[in-house]
Parts: structure tokens; C-alpha cells; sequence
């Protein structure tokens, strides 16, 4: 059993004191949105919403979920973070298994080009108009495309891949395996603490992006959820305006006294965030072993 000195115990109180401030800091202003989103509007009006409903209700879901704007972005951006995730970890960790071997002619020139781009951007207006000369105007692909590749992540993920054992690969060149057998039968099938750290971090890009979006998309059908929320939190429309129903739904709006703008707008934030957050129990356990990847030296 370990003792503790007076000063060691005064030290070990004060770091838990830090860090349960810390922890409350971060966690509070989500709580209090959760609960503002579970309270009538009207009340909320009134102030004082800390940690719990002062008036349970559920309108303000029911009416999310009855706005097909929000249901479609919230679609799209579910759509463009499975899609996003799997392509860029697919092509991130390619591009990395090609900088791990040093036959490949120029790759020294290949990874100066890359960690060039990670310092240096060719800027707004540029890339504006190579999205536009690309096509991908109003389109699906402009989510996907010009963040393909990552390199910081391939540098993680190259890291990571000079550090498995060389027999491998030896010997599954010796039983005839090139290097995409070797790259989707032995490399990926070893790399899950790496993957999962890495897709999580880009699911997150993904999912919280609101910015390109409304730089490159004007057709409201492709909006994801993040980009519709910043124009509701932005214009601070009524109720009426963001429900989007029928006539017969809109008199039955008028009828609802306890929904506000704000209600609704901390009813959309939870959705829009707790599906993201539900991800991270399931990776967690691979992110003590996968973040410190990156920061072992070659």
C-alpha cells in the first residue's frame, strides 16, 4: 500500500479538484441544452434552465421530426459521413502503404509534396474555382472529393505499418501474394486500432462540417443537418417558418403556446449531435493504443 504525504494528498486533491472543474465546464453546457430541449418554450423564456425540465415536453422533437428539411439533412449528412469515412480511411491508408516501401521511385518527392500541402493551401478563391472547373458544384462528391486523402493521417497510418513485422509480408510474397493481397488480407485486418481512431476523428470532420457545404452547395436538397442548424441559429426564424408543415399542421402550431425558436433550436442541436457522440463507446477502447501511434519515432 502506498502512503501519501501531506503535501502529495494536497496535491492529488488539487489536480481531481482541476479536473472535475474541467469536466463540468465541458459537460454542463451540453446538459443544459439537452434539458432546455426537453422543456416547454415559453418557460424557458422565463430563464433559470440549469440541469433539469422545469416543464417536461416532447413538442419540440415532435416537431423536428416533422420537418422534412431537418430529416433530409439530417440524411445527407449521415450519407456523406458513411461514405466520406470509408473512402478517405480506404485511400488515406493506400496512399500510406505506397510510402512504406522505398523501391517505389520517387516517394521521397511523393511525401515532400504531401507535407507541402499541410502547411501551405492554395486558398478560398482558387480552390472556389477548381471546385467549379471540377464540376462538383452542387453536387455530392464536393463532400467527399477535395478531403480524400489526409496527410497527417497517412503519416499516422505509415507509421504504423513500418512498425509491423517485415515476415510478413515476406511470407506472403513467398506464397504468391502481391501487394493488394498482402495491403487487404494481412495489412487492414492488423490495423484496427489505428482505423478506428482514424475513421472516428474523420467521421466527426464529416459530421460537424457546416462551411462547405455553404461555400459550394445552393440546392437545399443536398443541405446536411450542421449547415441547416447555423442557418436557423443565424436567422432565428419562428416556428411557423422552420416547421415547414401543411396548413392543417401549421393552425395546429398555433394552438402549441410552449414552443419557441429556441426550444426548437436545442431540440435540433441534440439531434444533430447524440448520434455522433453514440460512436465513440465503440472505438474507445482502441484510442489509448491508436493516438499514440503517431508520436513514436521511426
Amino acid at each position: 500500500m502506498i502512503r501519501y504525504s501531506i503535501g502529495d494528498r494536497i496535491m492529488i486533491g488539487c489536480i481531481y479538484l482541476l479536473l472535475t472543474l474541467l469536466a463540468f465546464s465541458t459537460f454542463y453546457p451540453f446538459w443544459n441544452a439537452l434539458a432546455i430541449s426537453f422543456n416547454a418554450g415559453l418557460d424557458t423564456a422565463k430563464g433559470g434552465i440549469t440541469f433539469w425540465p422545469r416543464e417536461f415536453t416532447l413538442e419540440n422533437y415532435s416537431i423536428v421530426f416533422q420537418d422534412s428539411s431537418l430529416l433530409r439533412g439530417f440524411g445527407v449528412s449521415v450519407a456523406r459521413t458513411i461514405v466520406g469515412t470509408v473512402l478517405s480511411i480506404l485511400a488515406t491508408s493506400i496512399f500510406a502503404y505506397g510510402m512504406t516501401k522505398r523501391e517505389l521511385i520517387g516517394h521521397k518527392y511523393y511525401m515532400l509534396m504531401g507535407i507541402i500541402t499541410m502547411y501551405f493551401g492554395g486558398g478560398l478563391i482558387p480552390t472556389y474555382m477548381l471546385i467549379r472547373n471540377l464540376g462538383l458544384m452542387n453536387s455530392f462528391w464536393v463532400f467527399i472529393i477535395p478531403g480524400l486523402i489526409s496527410v497527417w493521417n497517412m503519416i499516422i497510418f505509415r507509421t504504423f505499418f513500418k512498425g509491423l513485422p517485415v515476415g510478413l509480408e515476406e511470407s506472403a510474397k513467398i506464397d504468391g501474394s502481391g501487394n493488394w493481397g498482402i495491403y487487404f488480407r494481412i495489412i487492414l485486418p492488423l490495423s484496427g486500432p489505428v482505423i478506428a481512431t482514424l475513421a472516428l476523428f474523420t467521421a466527426i470532420a464529416h459530421w460537424n462540417d457546416w462551411f462547405v457545404p455553404s461555400i459550394y452547395i445552393s440546392d437545399e436538397n443536398l443541405l446536411p443537418i450542421q449547415t441547416i442548424l447555423r442557418q436557423t441559429l443565424l436567422s432565428n426564424i419562428s416556428v411557423t417558418q422552420m416547421s415547414g408543415l401543411d396548413s392543417a399542421s401549421l393552425a395546429r402550431l398555433e394552438q402549441m403556446k410552449n414552443v419557441t425558436s429556441k426550444s426548437l433550436t436545442m431540440a435540433t442541436m441534440m439531434v444533430a449531435t447524440l448520434p455522433i457522440i453514440a460512436v465513440y463507446p465503440f472505438v474507445q477502447r482502441f484510442f489509448v493504443k491508436g493516438v499514440l501511434i503517431g508520436s513514436l519515432k521511426e
